[in-house]
């Protein structure tokens, strides 16, 4: 497998996908109390999380992106 996501990107989805997998918990906001909402935070944060941890995003395969720098 390629690896198609840089450090800077992986930085931003790790950070993206930490607080988005704790907000329903700890923000308390009444939109985490619909499980659809509070489902979909927890899916995409998990989602971020791991293709920054594997360096590879599907989508970004798909269109051709990279956002790693060519050594």
């Amino acid at each position: 497998m390629r690896f198609n996501v840089g450090t800077p990107d992986r930085i931003a989805r790790i950070v993206i996908g930490v607080v988005l997998v704790l907000l329903p918990f700890l923000s308390g906001l009444a939109l985490f109390a619909n499980p659809l909402w509070f489902g979909a935070s927890l899916v995409v944060g998990a989602v971020l999380i791991a293709t920054a941890v594997v360096r590879f995003c599907p989508l970004y395969a798909i269109f051709g992106l990279s956002t790693c720098k060519v050594t």
